[in-house]
This record gives structure tokens, sequence and C-alpha cells, in this order.
């Protein structure tokens, strides 16, 4: 890959894949460093990486980044979490609806959380989004099924409650 078809490819990818990395983390900031990181990793590896398969390198690498990002961050919240209940500042949570369905979202586990965005959010077709996430589209249309069945459950749960 030449510097060129290096500029073509952020140009041609740099929105969805920070719209999939804001939506997948919840955080603006993140978002940005991992959109930055895979950009930096494609340059470093921009003579490994073909320029056809660009979209699914890019895609595949925010995935692996985000998901060890999430596991990381993860363990550091709860962390706080515990020191503030420890404390007894803990207050609970206060949800609107679109809070509550971003919520629902958040704890798919990774996989159904990227097809669900990747598909419902970003418009992927099922083999595009089978290249990024190394999966069959039957895996994918499995998983895309699963994540709607588990938000739908959520919902109704929340529904139920009020």
């Amino acid at each position: 890959m030449k510097r060129r078809e290096y500029n073509n490819a952020i140009n041609d990818h740099s929105d969805h894949l920070f719209g999939y990395a804001i939506k997948f983390l919840r955080n603006r900031e993140d978002a940005k460093d991992i959109v930055q990181d895979v950009f930096e990793k494609l340059w470093i590896n921009r003579k490994k990486v073909e320029v056809a398969k660009v979209k699914s390198w890019i895609f595949t690498t925010a995935h692996n980044s985000m998901i060890n990002h999430s596991n990381k961050k993860g363990r550091m919240h709860l962390s706080d979490e515990m020191k503030n209940y420890e404390k007894g500042t803990l207050v609970p949570n206060k949800f609107e609806s679109n809070q509550v369905v971003e919520r629902a979202v958040s704890i798919l586990p990774p996989v159904q959380k990227s097809v669900i965005l990747l598909r419902d959010l970003e418009g992927y077709s099922y083999k595009e989004i089978g290249d990024i996430l190394n999966l069959s589209d039957s895996q994918v249309k499995v998983y895309l099924f699963r994540a709607r069945k588990k938000i739908k459950k959520q919902l109704k749960g929340m529904v139920e409650l009020v």
C-alpha cells in the first residue's frame, strides 16, 4: 500500500470507523483514540495489508482494540465502583429511554454487540460483517438474532418495572 492508497483508506473509512467505535465504547475520546491507533497500525503494516482488504483489516483491528480496551476499562470501572460502594457514595443510576437502549446494547457480549452495531447502525451486509469479524454469514445471522433477542428481553423487563 502506498501513501495515496493509505490516505484514500482514511478518507473512505474514518467516519464509519469512528461511528462504530463511539457506539461500541460510548465515549467520544476513547473512540478517537481507537481510530487513531488503528490508522497508526495501518501505516506501520501498510506493506502487509492488501488494498482490496483494507476495510476488513481496519474494522477487525478496531474491533480487537475495542474489546481489549473494554476489558481493561471494565476492570478499572468495577474497582472504582467498589471504592464508591465502600465509601457509601454510590448513587443509583437514572436512565432515559435512549440510555436504556444504549445500556441494553452495551451489556451484550462483544461479538453480538459488534454485529448489531455494524448491521443495524452502520448498515453493513452480512458478508462485510463476516469479513470484519472472521465469521461466516450464518454465524453473523445467529449472533444478530441472539443480540436482538437479548435486547428485546432487556427492554421488556425494563417496561415491566415502570
